[in-house]
Order: structure tokens, then sequence, then C-alpha cells
């Protein structure tokens, strides 16, 4: 459940830090006292995208923390240790926004990135705001929710046909490889033929275009070469160089080396360093003998380059790009090469490969009917206790055939529509076409009721789910929140007394303003004041005796439906 959320300088809000509890929190407040901030803070630190325009005005940033408590059993919890982020069940995200654009998301004080964000904490809460009636009403999400309910029986089938579905692919590939007649083959059999052998021709070898390039730079340098090498050389053993110089020492020191041992030793230091001197002048003398320039040896280099150069342009950056086209292209070859075989052998893996899917789309489409139908039946009964005694709720399956396995996805080859009718004597019709919007609310609230048996979230929080309903049905309505709050934590906005009363921790949102500023609080309500703000829910004033009166008659029907569901 979420147990705190801190909130920073977020819109209106300067600083507010909410406690709540298991069960049911009811929200309210006059209509602009901020209500919406409290939400849009709990979207921002669960991942949603966030502006500049949240950040209190006067600030640089703005913060929001929420602490977490749940099983460590729980798929938020492995999804943390996936991610190398220790959780006992305790799962702490800040999130911190500056004006700037620049983002910092925390997690148990582990910096992650938000779509990190949001795979955890899409395991921790959901959130229904108005926006997810527009969600519901798209069949290709009244799939994705469907799927949620029949749930790994049928990712395991998603599995399975993802790997056909690849498999497909590949073949198909390769049969497009023997597209066109017999003359385009040719054609491209000739041009593959004369690849091969230009690549294979050429033969690069590994690090040959460097030594290639050091050798050219060599000969392109070769005056200067020489010219450096004789110079060195004469001053070396030319006459009156280092090694006449050096002999001259080392015969003029070796009169006195026997009078004193460092004598001794400075000419032993002399005969070393000519003996290295004589040494290098014989290299350099080498290197002069080999220094020549050799035409022929150029312009191979040259046309070497030129060579290696042409493959690059044409087949890949470097030798490993080559190489790997170079296995493509001989692969086409002998494809091509053995067209009527390969076509054949190809052409009939693929239709093994549809029957395989088309088998395995069937068995997807069998698995959401029976749980579909089941789920269809839990969520009509819902709906009757929630007001709407004549609910009708079906799915719509489009049928297809085996011809329609091409146009398979993971998906499989089913296309859904919810149906419904609310009133007695009025057949079912697609869901955006008939059902108004208290209705909707109803109805999102009998799917949520259903899908928090099997989507392990912990907290629900709703965005004036009583919206477009008064009366007896926000009774109903009321009472229902509070049967899912005894197992599943509600957080929830609302304008109704019926549903506050059913409350367990009631929380009242206010807006004033000091110092010439507007300043949202949140405030805890004990039992005394959660009573005065019924009377104001209802209608009623400071001293309206009428009101206080409904308000103390809601509370008690309310403790008394919550003592036979606890």
């Amino acid at each position: 459940m979420l147990s705190k959320l801190i909130i920073k300088n977020v819109a209106l809000i300067e600083n507010a830090e909410i406690s709540f509890g298991e069960g049911l929190n009811v929200l309210s407040g006059e209509t602009g006292a901020g209500k919406s901030v409290i939400l849009d803070s709990v979207n921002f630190v669960l991942g949603a995208k966030a502006d500049r325009s949240m950040i209190r005005y006067g600030e640089t940033e703005c913060l929001v923390k929420a602490e977490f408590l749940i099983p460590e059993t729980s798929k938020a919890v492995e999804l943390l240790r996936e991610m190398d982020i220790d959780s006992d069940g305790e799962v702490i995200i800040s999130r911190k926004y500056a004006e700037n654009g620049k983002n910092a998301i925390k997690i148990n004080g582990n910096t992650v990135t938000a779509a990190m964000l949001r795979t955890v904490t899409d395991s921790l809460v959901d959130v229904h705001g108005q926006s997810e009636h527009f969600f519901l009403l798209k069949e290709s999400n009244q799939l994705k929710t469907l799927d949620g309910v029949v749930g790994s029986a049928l990712a395991e089938k998603k599995t399975a046909l993802s790997e056909l579905l690849k498999r497909k692919r590949e073949t198909e590939e390769r049969i497009a490889m023997l597209g066109g007649d017999e003359k385009e083959r040719g054609r491209r059999i000739d041009v593959l033929a004369f690849q091969i052998e230009e690549i294979e021709t050429v033969d690069i070898k590994e690090g040959e275009e460097e030594e290639l390039l050091v050798k050219r730079n060599k000969i392109a340098n070769l005056e200067k070469i020489i010219t450096a090498i004789k110079t060195a050389s004469d001053a070396l053993s030319g006459e009156a160089g280092a090694l006449d110089a050096l002999r001259v020492a080392s015969r003029a020191v070796s009169t006195v080396s026997k009078l004193d041992e460092t004598y001794a030793q400075v000419l032993e230091k002399l005969e070393n360093v000519a003996m290295e001197t004589e040494d290098v002048s014989e290299t350099l003398t080498d290197f002069a003998d080999e220094l020549y320039f050799d035409e022929n040896e150029a312009e191979e280099t040259e046309k070497r380059l030129d060579a290696i150069r042409g493959l690059k342009r044409k087949y890949g950056a470097g030798k490993q790009e080559i190489d790997e086209y170079l296995a493509k292209i001989k692969a086409e070859y002998e494809l091509l090469s053995d067209c009527e075989g390969q076509y054949a052998a190809l052409t009939a893996e693929r239709e093994k490969l549809l029957r395989k899917i088309y088998g395995l789309c069937k068995e997807m489409t069998t698995l959401r009917k029976d749980e579909g139908f089941k789920f269809c039946a839990r969520v009509t009964e819902e709906l009757k206790t929630l007001n709407i005694p004549h609910a009708q709720f079906a799915i719509d399956f489009a049928p297809y055939e085996e011809t329609d396995a091409p146009r398979a996805t993971v998906n499989g080859l089913d296309e859904i529509c919810f149906l419904f009718s609310a009133n007695a004597g009025e057949p079912m019709k697609p869901l955006g076409k008939i059902i108004s919007g208290g209705e909707m609310s109803r109805f999102m609230l009998a799917i949520k009721t259903q899908l928090s048996d099997v989507n392990q979230i912990s907290t629900y929080i709703f965005d004036e789910i009583d919206a477009g309903i008064s009366g007896k049905t926000a009774k109903v309505v009321g009472e229902k929140l509070a049967k899912i709050a005894a197992s599943t934590q509600i957080i929830a906005v609302s304008h109704l007394a019926q549903i506050a009363a059913m409350s367990d921790f009631e929380y009242l949102i206010e807006k004033s303003e000091e110092n010439g500023k507007t300043r949202t609080h949140v405030f805890a309500l004990d039992e005394n004041a959660k009573r005065l703000e019924l009377v104001r829910l209802l209608g009623g004033g400071a001293g309206d005796e009428f009101a206080l009166k409904h308000a103390e008659e809601l509370l008690k029907q309310a403790k008394e439906y919550k003592k036979g569901i606890s």
C-alpha cells in the first residue's frame, strides 16, 4: 500500500505530507482546492511525463516522494531485485524535477530511469482517471484487458506464437530472395558471382591495409629518409666523426687507466659507448643499403590499397563487415542456384508454419472465450450490485479462417468488441456507442473489482469514480469501494457524502491565501471533522441540523456495512 506521500513545490502545494492507511482513503474538498494536484503528484512520482508548469511559481524545482509497504513476495519486489535494488517490502520512490528539465529519480536510494520506474510502479499502483474511460472504449485496449484476465496460460501461448512468427518471417525473407522470373534470377546470380569473385580475389588479410599505409608513407618520404640516415651515418662514422673522437678519447684514457680504478671505469664506459656507436653506425649503413626507390613496389602498393578501398566502398567498412557480407551473398548464391528445389522446400515450410500458427491462434481464442465468458458473468453481477439491475455484458469475437493465418500477430487473430446494455429489452451494442458517463464509472469499477484478484496491485487510485452518479447509486458505489478496500488499499477523490462516509481515512483539501500567495493544504480529519465535511458535501452549512443528522445516519450505515464485510 501507499503509506506516505510527500509533496514539495508542486503547483499550489508548498509542502504537504499525507499518511495513508489501509482500506478506503477519501480526498474531498471544494472544486479548485487542489485535489487534482495531489493526483498529478502521484502520477508524477509513478513515472508520468513532467513539465515546468507543475513547479510552484517562484521555485526552481519540485519533489514528490512516495513510500510503499508491500509483501516481499510481490511482483514489484521481484522486479526491483532484477534491477539489483534491495527491498524487504519497503519501496521508497523519490522524483525531483528542475525548471531546466533535469530529472532525478531514485528507488530505495538507487538512481533509475523513468522507464525503470514505470516498470516497477505498474505493479504497485493502478490509477483510474477519467481518461481511462476512453482507454476502454478502444477495442485494441479491450483485448489487452481480456488478456490480463486470462493471465499466464495465454502469455505462454503468445511466447510460442512469437517464435513461430519469427520463423515464418525468416522463411518468407528467404522466399523473397527467390522472387522474380528466371531472367531476373539469372541476372542476380551473375551479380552475386561477380561480387564473390571480386572479394575472394582481393582476399584482404587482417591488418594488411595498415601495413600498406606504413609502406606507402615510407615510399613517399624516401628522399627525406635517405638524407636523414646519410647525415646520421656521416656524423658517426665519417671522417672526424663521433667514432674517431671516441677512439681518440679511449686511447688517451688507456694510458692512465692503471693508475686509478676510477680512470679504468671511465675507459670501460668509453669503450662501451664506442661499441654501441659502432653498432648504430652499422645499422644505419644497412638501412642506407636497403633504401632505394622501387617503382614496381610503389605501384603494387597503390594498386593493393585501391583494391582494398574499392571493397570497403562497396561491401563494408572493414574486413569483418566484408567477410560478413561475403558469407551472406554466398548463402544467397547457393539458394538461387538451386531455385526450384529451395522454393518448393521453403514454400512447404511456410505452409507448415502457417498451419501451426493457425492452430495456436485457435487455442488462444478458446482460452479467451472460456475466461471471457466467466469474466463477463462476474462483471454483470457486479453491475447489478452497482444499481444497473438489467445490465448485460458480453464479448463479441470476430470470426476468422485458416486463410487469415498470414495476418496473425503476437496477439493472435482475435478481434474483439465489448458489448453492453444497461436497460431491459435493449440489445447489446458496442460499449462506446451506448454507455453514459455514470454507467461508465460503474462499469469501470466493476472491471477493477474483478481485476483486483488477478493483477496483484496493492493500491487503486480513483479520480472522481462517482462522476455522473448520485443518490442510491452513490451509496452502492461507496459500498463497492469499501468492499474492495477490505483487501486492497483505495485512494479516491470524491464529491459525494455517501462515498466519503464509507472511508476509513478522510482528508480535506483546502486552498487559502497567505501573504499574497495561494497555498493548498491537506488535513487528515478526525471523526468530528469528518462529520462536518459530510455536512458540507450534503450541501449544508454550520448549524444545519438536518444535514448533520443525515451525515450521522450515513456514518452509522457505513459502520454497520463495513462490520458486515470485515
